[in-house]
């Protein structure tokens, strides 16, 4: 009977180590400002930034908390579904929505470089469309702690 009071004791006691643990992993900023990419998907034919999108760029952001931003690369890119000109503004506004809400996010505008692909290599082999080319990639590149 002791063995089992001495068992739920130490249980109870290591539990509280993890906790404290896992509490100092999740207070504590992280050792290194590493370089942040993500990538934001958009509906066929739309620049709107979805919820889920939103949410990405939110983070992201967040993820850079207490690092210097040496730059912010943001490339819009279309699927090959509708004409090549079509595409290239499609993806210069989807690149656009995204540096707009990165900005509002806390990074500094003035780091941007903001591109645009359109549909190029938007094909597969066998000319089939890649939709999963509907997207903005962002890649932050930081430099250090602040």
């Amino acid at each position: 009977m002791k063995w089992a009071a001495g068992i739920a004791l130490l249980l109870l006691m290591g539990g509280c180590s993890t906790v404290e643990n896992a509490r100092a992993r999740l207070v504590r900023p992280p050792a290194t400002c590493a370089d942040q990419t993500v990538s934001i998907y958009f509906e066929a034919d739309s620049a709107e930034l979805t919820r889920e999108g939103r949410m990405l760029i939110a983070q992201a952001a967040s993820a850079t908390a207490g690092c210097r931003v040496a730059s912010v690369d943001v490339l819009g890119l279309a699927d090959a579904v509708g004409t090549p000109a079509a595409n290239l503004e499609l993806s210069k506004k989807r690149a656009e929505a995204v540096a707009q809400a990165l900005s509002a996010n806390g990074l500094p505008a003035a780091e941007f470089r903001v591109g645009a692909a359109g549909d190029a290599g938007a094909l597969t082999a066998k000319g089939q469309a890649r939709p999963l080319r509907r997207r903005v990639d962002v890649t932050v590149h930081l430099a250090g702690r602040n």
